[in-house]
């Protein structure tokens, strides 16, 4: 049987809520391990949010976080950690240029955190906890280099300004990515190179997989490069309509249903 690169988001995806991997989900994909295929988490989250669902899979493979601004692997010394950055000026001059607009903000280095107040309603964003460190400040004298990820909570309404800032003067630089929805008041910086897909194809050449033996899903506008870049690319029922649009497949279930178990047990099945 042709054995597969199997590569899974996990907010919106595999899990049933943010910390939550359903049993019988897991139990299936312990089964395809033990049958040969081949799992990748691949999340926007970094990894000190994730490595509890990589152990839960029993997983040694490199896992993409930051949305691919972060490839690392604990369980593989001969791994070469990939890392993309945007740059500490580039970081600093937006948030000194739009902080009128400012609620807070966080970069992150690695698994450490900088944070620009330390209050209770940020507390659920910032994932501080297996062993991060956490510095609170003012970030032109905390932030000690450049950052896999560096977030904005803006301003209600004035989330706008800060994309147009950034649009304007970082063209080609740095992108910026609106959460969308309930979190629209959430903006993202990154480089123009990071993205899932990316990542993906790192890992995949690493482990020895073609494209036609890659099977990834998701259900995030931050999927899109992932989707395109596997052999199948499949989006849940539940995904953004941007993800749809680029999808080989769309599952009738979301992630509350067992969506990722469901196709794979009728696509191994054949």
């Amino acid at each position: 049987m042709k054995k597969y690169l199997i590569a899974l988001d996990l907010d919106g995806t595999l899990l049933y809520d943010w910390q939550t991997l359903k049993e019988e989900t897991q139990n299936y994909l312990l089964e395809l391990s033990k049958d040969g295929h081949t799992l990748v988490i691949a999340t926007g989250r970094p990894f000190r949010s994730s490595e509890k669902f990589h152990q839960m899979l029993q997983l040694d493979t490199p896992i993409i976080n930051y949305n691919g601004g972060l490839v690392s692997s604990k369980k593989d010394d001969d791994f070469e950690c990939f890392s993309l950055t945007v740059e500490r000026e580039y970081v600093l001059d937006i948030f000194e240029n739009t902080k009128q607009f400012i609620k807070n903000a966080f970069g992150e280095i690695g698994d450490d955190i900088y944070l620009l107040h330390d209050t209770e309603e940020i507390r659920p964003l910032i994932h501080f906890f297996n062993g991060a460190k956490l510095t609170v400040g003012d970030f032109k004298d905390t932030l000690p280099g450049s950052t896999n990820g560096f977030i904005i909570i803006a301003n209600e309404g004035q989330g706008q300004f800060i994309e147009d800032y950034v649009e304007k003067n970082f063209k080609g630089k740095v992108l910026h990515r609106n959460w969308g929805n309930e979190y629209s008041f959430i903006i993202e910086l990154f480089t123009p190179e990071t993205n899932k897909g990316n990542g993906l194809k790192y890992v995949s050449k690493y482990l020895g997989f073609e494209r036609d033996q890659i099977i990834a899903f998701g259900d995030g506008h931050n999927d899109i490069e992932m989707l395109e870049y596997a052999g199948l690319g499949i989006a849940m029922s539940n995904a953004h309509h941007s993800l749809k649009e680029v999808a080989d497949l769309i599952l009738e279930d979301s992630n509350k249903e067992n969506g990722i178990e469901k196709f794979l047990t009728k696509f191994f099945a054949k």
